[in-house]
C-alpha cells in the first residue's frame, strides 16, 4: 500500500487543538469520539450541538445569548443560525490588548511596519470615531481599494466595529471592474491608497480614483492612503477627499456595535469573467464561527504562531486570513509580486519573520519548482510547520516538491472551497496523514459528498462536490437579489435543496478529495468527461511547459480536445515536442485525454486572483463575447486565442 508523504506522531495529534476540541465534544456530550471520522459524522449529525460547541470552545462573546442554534426549513438554503443572538466580528479579532506583534506589514521595496495588538486597537478606535462622524452604521457599507497593508485591515474591523459591512478590490483592478462592484453596492465612504508596489515599480492609481469616484455617486467620503506615494494629497483626489489620519488619530479603546448573527459583513465578488460580478453577501456570525474552526482546529493556529498568505485584498483569502486575529496570531502582509527581486522573496520572509503558517496559491508552487527554488538549501524555515495551498488542484509532483524542498516534517494542506462560502469545504487537518495528491478531509460540519449524474453519492469515482446539509457561512444572498433567485439558480438549481458547487472532485479511499477541476471547464470529448487539472498535471511535468491550459473545441458534431502552452523563454512548439506532450498525456491517462490540437501562447490569461480562465477563452475558440474582460489581471492575452489558423482544420 502506498505510504502517506506526512503522518503525525502521537505527541504531535496529542498536542492540537483539534485533538482538544474532540476529548472536549466527548465529555460533554458523553459520546465515544475516537478519531477525526468520528468527529466528523458527530458534527454532520449533530450540527446544533457541533456548531454551539465551536462557539464555547474558541469563548465567543454573545453581547445577548441566541434563544436557539439552528431552525431549518424545508430544505436548503432555508435556514436561520443562533437565533435572536447578537455578537461582533471585529471585538473577536480585537480580543488581545497587549504589546504582542499582531500585524507586520512588509512592502516590496523593504519598508517594514509593525503593530502591537494594543497599537491595532488604537488605530481603529481612532478610524472608528472618524467613520462614525461621516454617519457609517449598521448596515452601511464601507468599500476599500487597497494593497494587503495593515491600514486596510484597520479599515475592516472599523467598519466591522459599528455593524457597518466591508467590501475591497485590489488596486490593481481597472476602473471598470472597481465600479462594477462597488456600484451594484453604493458604499458611502472609500478608504483608497495612491498607489502600490509591482515587479519593481510603483504603480500609480490617482487617476484610476478619481475615474472611480467619478462613477459611485454614493460616496461621499474618501480616505487617501498615501500609501507607495508619499507626497500625494486628498485636494487632488476629490473635495470629498481627507489623508489618512489628517483628521483623525490614533488612540482610546473602540467598542463595538451587537449585530444578528446573520448581519452582512463582507461583500464578496464572484470572477465576473460571464458578465457583471455577482456580489455575495457573507454574514458576521456564519463567517466568525467557520474561520475559528478552520484556523484555529484544522490549521492549528494558536497564539505563538505567526501566519502568512499571499493574497491581494480582492481574493477571499484576505478575509480568511485576518482572521488569524482571532486567535491572537502574528499575521504577515506583503505588497508586491512574488517574485521580485528574485523567486525567493516570499521564501526569505519565512525567515525574517519566523513564519509557522505559510500560505500561497498552487500555481506559485509549481512557479517556484520550475524556477529551480529549494528553499531548504539556503533557508532555516526553523518554525515552519504548516503549508497552505488553493486557488487550484495542486498537482501530485507538487506535493513532492514541498516534502523534498521544504521540510519532511510539516502539514502540507490543500484546501478546497472559495469565494461562495468564504472558507472550505475540503481542508487541512493536522491530526490526519497527508496522502500525494489529496486534499485531506472535508470540513467539521460540512456535509461533504461527490454525487453523479443521477444524484446518487460515489466514492472513488468523479462527480460533483456538492454539501447536502446546511451550513453556517452559507452566502446570506447576493446582494440586490431579494427574490433568492440568482441566489438559488447559482447554487440549487442542478440539484433541488443540494448545495453544487460546481467542482469536479472525487473521494478517495483515504477519505481525502481530489479536485479534477471546476465543472464548468469539463471536457467531453465523445462523452466522456476530464477535468482540465488531469491535462495539467501531466503537461507541466515537462520540463519546456511553464504552465497550460486546455478547452473543448466544438469540432464536427463532438468535442475535441485543444491544449494551449506557454513555454519556457526562447523554446518552440516543434512536432518533436508535440509528440513528447501527447506521450505523456497518453502514457498517464487515457487515450481520451490527448489534445487534438497543441497550439503555443506566449500567456496565459489569468483573474486577478490567479486563475486561469477557461471559459472565456472557450468562447474567443468559439467567437463569443467575454462579456467582462476588467476581471481579468492580462486580457491583453485572449487576443492570441482568437482565430487561430491551427484550430481551423
Amino acid at each position: 500500500m502506498t505510504q502517506p508523504l506526512w503522518r503525525p506522531s502521537a505527541e504531535h495529534i496529542a498536542s492540537t487543538r483539534m485533538d482538544a476540541f474532540r476529548q472536549f465534544v466527548s465529555q460533554r456530550h458523553s459520546v465515544p469520539l475516537a478519531d477525526y471520522p468520528a468527529l466528523h459524522a458527530w458534527s454532520i449529525n449533530q450540527r446544533s450541538d457541533f456548531w454551539q460547541a465551536i462557539a464555547d470552545f474558541f469563548d465567543v462573546h454573545w453581547q445577548q445569548p441566541a434563544s436557539y442554534v439552528l431552525h431549518e426549513g424545508t430544505e436548503m438554503p432555508i435556514a436561520d443560525w443562533f437565533v435572536d443572538g447578537t455578537l461582533n466580528f471585529a471585538e473577536h479579532l480585537l480580543r488581545r490588548r497587549d504589546n504582542a506583534t499582531a500585524l507586520v506589514a512588509v512592502s516590496e521595496n523593504g519598508e517594514r511596519n509593525e503593530l502591537s495588538y494594543a497599537e491595532l486597537a488604537a488605530n481603529v478606535a481612532g478610524l472608528q470615531r472618524y467613520l462614525q462622524a461621516q454617519g457609517v452604521g449598521v448596515g452601511d457599507r464601507v468599500a476599500a481599494i487597497m494593497p494587503n497593508t495593515w491600514q486596510t485591515v484597520v479599515g475592516m474591523l472599523a467598519t466591522a466595529s459599528l455593524g457597518a459591512t466591508w467590501s475591497s478590490c485590489s488596486p490593481d483592478f481597472g476602473s471598470h471592474g472597481i465600479v462594477d462592484r462597488f456600484g451594484q453596492i453604493e458604499p458611502k465612504v472609500l478608504i483608497a491608497c495612491a498607489g502600490y508596489h509591482y515587479a519593481g515599480k510603483v504603480i500609480d492609481i490617482r487617476s484610476k480614483l478619481q475615474d472611480v469616484l467619478n462613477q459611485l455617486p454614493s460616496v461621499h467620503c474618501v480616505v487617501l492612503v498615501p500609501y507607495a506615494i508619499p507626497e500625494a494629497s486628498a485636494a487632488e483626489i476629490s473635495p470629498l477627499c481627507t489623508r489618512w489620519q489628517d483628521d483623525f488619530s490614533p488612540g482610546g479603546e473602540p467598542h463595538f456595535t451587537p449585530v444578528p448573527f446573520a448581519q452582512p459583513l463582507y461583500i464578496l465578488y464572484s470572477s465576473g469573467t460571464t458578465g457583471v460580478p455577482k456580489c455575495i453577501v457573507h454574514g458576521v456570525g456564519g463567517t466568525l464561527l467557520q474561520h475559528l474552526k478552520e484556523l484555529g482546529l484544522h490549521s492549528d493556529v494558536k497564539a505563538d504562531d505567526t501566519l502568512f498568505y499571499y493574497s491581494t485584498c480582492g481574493w477571499m483569502m484576505w478575509n480568511w486570513l485576518v482572521s488569524g486575529l482571532a486567535l491572537g496570531s502574528t499575521l504577515v502582509l506583503f505588497d508586491g509580486s512574488p517574485f521580485h527581486p528574485t523567486p525567493e522573496r516570499l521564501i526569505d520572509l519565512i525567515d525574517a519573520e519566523q513564519i509557522s503558517h505559510f500560505g500561497v496559491s498552487a500555481k506559485y508552487l509549481a512557479a517556484l519548482e520550475k524556477a529551480g527554488v529549494v528553499p531548504n538549501a539556503n533557508h532555516q524555515l526553523n518554525k515552519l510547520r504548516a503549508v497552505f495551498s488553493t486557488g487550484s488542484p495542486l498537482a501530485h509532483e507538487g506535493f513532492d516538491y514541498v516534502y523534498q524542498s521544504f521540510k519532511s516534517d510539516l502539514c502540507l494542506a490543500s484546501i478546497s472551497g472559495g469565494t461562495d462560502i468564504v472558507s472550505c469545504f475540503a481542508l487541512g487537518n493536522p491530526v490526519l496523514p497527508v496522502w500525494r495528491g489529496q486534499l485531506q478531509c472535508a470540513g467539521l460540519g460540512m456535509a461533504v459528498e461527490v454525487w453523479n449524474d443521477e444524484g446518487m453519492p460515489v466514492r472513488g469515482e468523479k462527480g460533483e462536490l456538492v454539501c447536502t446539509r446546511h451550513f453556517p457561512s452559507m452566502p446570506v444572498g447576493f446582494w440586490n437579489d431579494d427574490e433568492g433567485t440568482k441566489f438559488h439558480a447559482a447554487y440549487f438549481e442542478r440539484f433541488p435543496g443540494v448545495w453544487a458547487h460546481g467542482d469536479y472532485a472525487e473521494i478517495t479511499p483515504e477519505g481525502g478529495l481530489i479536485i479534477h477541476g471546476r465543472s464548468d471547464a469539463v471536457l467531453n470529448p465523445g462523452g466522456v468527461r476530464i477535468g482540465t487539472a488531469e491535462i495539467y498535471r501531466q503537461v507541466e511535468k515537462v520540463e519546456a511547459v511553464l504552465e497550460s491550459l486546455a478547452i473543448g473545441q466544438e469540432w464536427q458534431g463532438d468535442v475535441r480536445v485543444v491544449l494551449f502552452v506557454r513555454l519556457r523563454d526562447g523554446l518552440v512548439l516543434d512536432d518533436e515536442l508535440q509528440d513528447t506532450l501527447r506521450q505523456q498525456i497518453r502514457a498517464n491517462t487515457t487515450p481520451r485525454h490527448v489534445p487534438a490540437k497543441i497550439v503555443q501562447v506566449t500567456d496565459i490569461p489569468r483573474t486577478l486572483s490567479g486563475k486561469i480562465v477557461e471559459l472565456a477563452v472557450r468562447n474567443v475558440v468559439h467567437n463569443l463575447p467575454v462579456k467582462n474582460t476588467d476581471a481579468l489581471a492580462n486580457p491583453e492575452a485572449l487576443a492570441q486565442f482568437r482565430n487561430r489558423a491551427e484550430l481551423a482544420d
